[in-house]
């Protein structure tokens, strides 16, 4: 999917409304997909189907790997290690069926966190 795909899906129009609401965010593509940035560095990309794996996910930060292997491990129905940013400490969270958005809107929020420069979170962040 591509930001000016005609048909955008009702999961990344709610990703939009809740990454769009925190402080500094753009909304750009890297590889194709609609990611999301704070001060130029990138928190929060929506994959729909990325490179055929079958996976409708939005990937975000973690502290790192330990805290990745520790959500994947509890609950693998609804995190998984998406490609690429998954050496990094990255969580693809689920969004097919009923997604949990409090859970998606609290994932995206922590991962802006830990991407938000120090200035903005000393100036009241989130």
């Amino acid at each position: 999917m591509t930001l000016d795909s005609p048909a955008v899906s009702p999961a990344l129009t709610r990703i939009r409304e809740i990454a769009l609401l925190l402080p500094e965010v753009e909304e750009r593509p890297s590889h194709g997909q609609p990611t999301f940035f704070v001060e130029d560095r990138q928190f929060a990309q929506v994959r729909e189907n990325h490179h055929g794996d079958g996976l409708n996910v939005v990937c975000v930060r973690t502290s790192g790997t330990d805290e990745q292997a520790m959500l994947i491990d509890s609950a693998p129905e609804i995190y998984s290690k998406p490609a690429y940013l998954g050496p990094s400490g990255w969580v693809g969270v689920a969004l097919d069926g009923d997604p949990d958005w409090a859970l998606i809107e609290d994932r995206i929020s922590r991962s802006w966190e830990l991407a938000a420069p120090r200035s903005l979170l000393e100036a009241g962040g989130r």
